[in-house]
């Protein structure tokens, strides 16, 4: 890498580094010799071992005091900060070795859903006055990314009140079309739910919610999409149909009948999504994509969420696709190995199946 010999390099220099060669990570940490995430592969910064001095520097660069001591008191701490040439989302932990350092690079331009080759769906069900529209998906496959480019479709077609609740904030919108408020856990509140609650008093057309993490976000969730809000969250799950189940499973066993009632009326669609790596060695989303259909609010009502998967397999004409059927289709047009799709499956022998019929 391109960092001049000597004292070490300021944060910023390596910032700069990470953003001219495109990586998406940066990892530091006492003990440990700095590295750069790229394309989904953790490489050698080419930087001597951090001692701590150096750390306690690079924190100073981009936290004051009252965070820096946050940090030393809790063991942990999220945050976000903007370089002049890109912002950053910061966590920090102590581990064996001492503090380390995980900074998630944030573009400046806020990609489109053309740009991201998201399902063209998503740009419907932004235009839907109410209901709820979940992004799911694991650590580190772009979920935030898709819900920026979804209010930046809204905020430029469409003359909404748009609030967000986030931690921390990572894309920085502009009101265009649209007025957008966005408010920082920590900095612009102090709680989410109550700031949640609190936005359903604001006169908002459109709330982002960030994760829905508990029963309580979950149910006020619910209460604003019913109530004349479009609702956009996401949750940690690496399907459509099982983030239904998430929902449905952060409630006692008395209270199912009604919550399923209230989760097949609200619930708009569920766009899951994974990254893999493509044959020139870049990567690309794949995604489950779920629209609530009549037939599906049924099912959901019935608890026989089964039956949607399989749904889900036939009704490409209502924008749905499964992620087996994605991988077939990548593995198809031959952006994806065979064999990298088959890793990245939830059912592996099934997709074998479709790969062997059509070749």
């Amino acid at each position: 890498m391109s960092f001049n010999g000597g004292a070490s390099p300021k944060l910023e220099d390596i910032v700069r580094v990470a953003h001219e060669r495109n990586f998406s990570d940066i990892h530091l940490g006492v003990g440990e010799e700095p590295r750069f995430r790229s394309r989904g592969d953790m490489v050698p910064a080419g930087l001597p071992v951090t001692d701590g001095n150096t750390f306690r520097e690079w924190l100073r660069e981009i936290m004051d005091p009252a965070e820096i001591d946050h940090f030393i008191q809790d063991k942990e701490f999220d945050g976000s900060f903007a370089f002049d040439f890109v912002r950053v989302r910061i966590n920090l932990l102590d581990a064996l070795l001492g503090p380390a350092m995980v900074m998630r690079l944030i573009p400046q331009t806020i990609p489109t859903i053309d740009d991201l080759n998201l399902p063209q769906v998503l740009k419907d069900l932004a235009q839907r006055p109410k209901g709820m529209l979940l992004v799911t998906g694991p650590t580190g496959s772009g979920k935030s990314t898709t819900l920026a480019a979804v209010i930046d479709h809204i905020n430029r077609t469409m003359k909404r009140h748009i609030l967000t609740i986030e931690d921390p904030v990572e894309f920085v919108h502009k009101s265009r079309q649209s007025l957008i408020r966005q408010r920082e856990l920590g900095t612009n509140t102090k709680h989410f739910k109550s700031a949640l609650r609190a936005a359903l008093r604001e006169d908002p057309d459109v709330i982002l919610v960030g994760e829905i993490r508990d029963q309580e976000t979950l149910t006020t969730a619910i209460e604003a999409s019913q109530t004349g809000h479009l609702l956009l969250g996401t949750l940690h799950t690496n399907s459509a149909v099982r983030a239904v189940e998430r929902m449905l499973g952060m409630y006692p066993a008395q209270e199912q009948e009604g919550v399923r009632r209230a989760v097949s009326d609200s619930l708009l669609g569920v766009i899951s999504q994974g990254l893999i790596k493509t044959v020139d060695g870049k990567r690309t989303s794949f995604h489950d994509v779920f629209i609530n259909t009549d037939a599906c609010r049924d099912y959901i009502q019935r608890a026989d969420l089964d039956e949607i998967e399989a749904i889900m397999e036939r009704s490409g004409f209502d924008g749905m696709i499964t992620s087996n059927q994605y991988l077939a289709k990548l593995v198809q047009e031959g952006k994806v190995l065979g064999e990298e799709a088959l890793a990245a499956s939830l059912k592996p022998s099934e997709l074998a199946q479709t790969l062997r019929g059509r070749t």
